[in-house]
């Protein structure tokens, strides 16, 4: 005997082979444009393509349906100056011994440092935040199951959506992230900061490091038995 309702999966759409393998392509070459930059433009993007992306975001897959998440976009410039004052205030401690000899040496290729005026200067932040407690409905309390995964998935779709939509990202994870509740308001108790994700438009002389284009090959990211 069932304990749950079905409805009928009416919006599968299977495409010919050879229009399988080339979608397939598309989206890797598209995938293959993503690029985390550091120089964004104040270039204003509208809410509705942001609003369009988180939507998107949340048709993620996650434990038992709970979507353990919150999305919280951030345009006010105030905000942005009250984020940008409080990351770099531990960025400094970080780069300044906490991080380790070894997580420095890693970061050098890709030119990083304290500074992040691109916290101020993209048009848009969204900080992302897990959440303990929830389920399917806003009023929910129940235990969420695979919060981690489940928003990590979530994360992923929000950042090829916003490239698809044609702008750029960055992720950053500042630690401890917890500021990030205060400023944004959010419940300590039942919510955890997991990412700051930067959005916007690249400026003209937007640079991509080399070494972030060196990608592995199939072979040494995947096992076919």
């Amino acid at each position: 005997m069932k304990d749950h309702q079905n409805v009928p999966l009416n919006d599968f759409i299977e495409y010919p082979v050879n229009e399988m393998q080339t979608r397939a392509n598309d989206f890797l070459a598209n995938s293959q444009r993503r690029h985390s930059i550091r120089s964004f433009s104040d270039r204003a993007v509208p809410k509705e393509v942001i609003e369009a992306c988180i939507k998107a975001a949340g048709t993620a897959p996650s434990g038992a349906n709970h979507q353990p998440w919150h999305f919280v976009a951030i345009n006010s410039q105030d905000v942005k100056q009250k984020i940008r004052q409080a990351a770099e205030d531990l960025e400094r401690s970080f780069y300044e011994g906490r991080a380790g000899e070894e997580w420095l040496d890693a970061l050098k290729p890709l030119g990083t440092d304290a500074n992040k005026p691109y916290l101020e200067h993209a048009p848009w932040l969204i900080a992302i935040f897990s959440q303990k407690k929830g389920g399917i409905h806003a009023e929910d309390k129940n235990t969420n199951y695979y919060v981690h995964e489940s928003v990590g998935i979530a994360t992923g779709f929000l950042i090829q959506a916003l490239h698809h939509a044609g702008l750029v990202t960055l992720t950053h994870t500042p630690k401890p992230m917890s500021f990030l509740s205060d400023i944004c308001g959010r419940d300590r108790d039942n919510e955890r900061p997991y990412m700051l994700l930067i959005a916007g438009y690249p400026t003209a002389d937007a640079t991509v490091p080399e070494h972030a284009l060196v990608k592995k090959d199939i072979a040494e990211i995947a096992t076919f038995l």
